[in-house]
């Protein structure tokens, strides 16, 4: 299985940051960076089978494409600021992690916005005029 060598990978790369921290921060900080790197990496390939799927059952299930890839880009802008925010948390950065967040936010209801749209309108045509 997969996930026991993530966190085999990931259990390897703990104790050898624990064991440079002491001397080098830096160096412990780029082997966390890497670390992550690493696993996101790996992870990628998992997601995109996720996308694949989800895609293929809304073509099945005659849903407007558009809104299937808003969702898509909507979970991708979700992982990659957790994923940033946790990487530069690690570096001691929480303030800068917030900002990123902050950012994976505003971009979402960004993409949002035509979706809800959608929500509404429909809503809206189910009420006697």
């Amino acid at each position: 299985m997969e996930i026991i060598q993530i966190v085999s990978f990931a259990l390897v790369a703990s104790v050898l940051t624990i064991i440079v921290k002491e001397q080098k921060s830096s160096i412990a900080f780029f082997l966390i960076l890497f670390t992550g790197i690493i696993i996101f990496l790996i992870l990628i390939r998992e997601i995109a089978e996720v996308f694949t799927l989800l895609e293929y059952i809304a073509q099945k299930a005659n849903v407007n494409g558009m809104y299937v890839e808003t969702i898509l880009k909507i979970i991708g802008i979700a992982y990659v600021a957790e994923f940033g925010a946790q990487i530069t948390r690690d570096a001691g950065l929480g303030s800068v992690a917030s900002k990123i967040e902050l950012a994976g936010k505003v971009f979402i209801l960004v993409l949002a916005i035509p979706i809800l749209t959608a929500v509404i309108e429909t809503i809206l045509g189910f009420l006697p005029a």
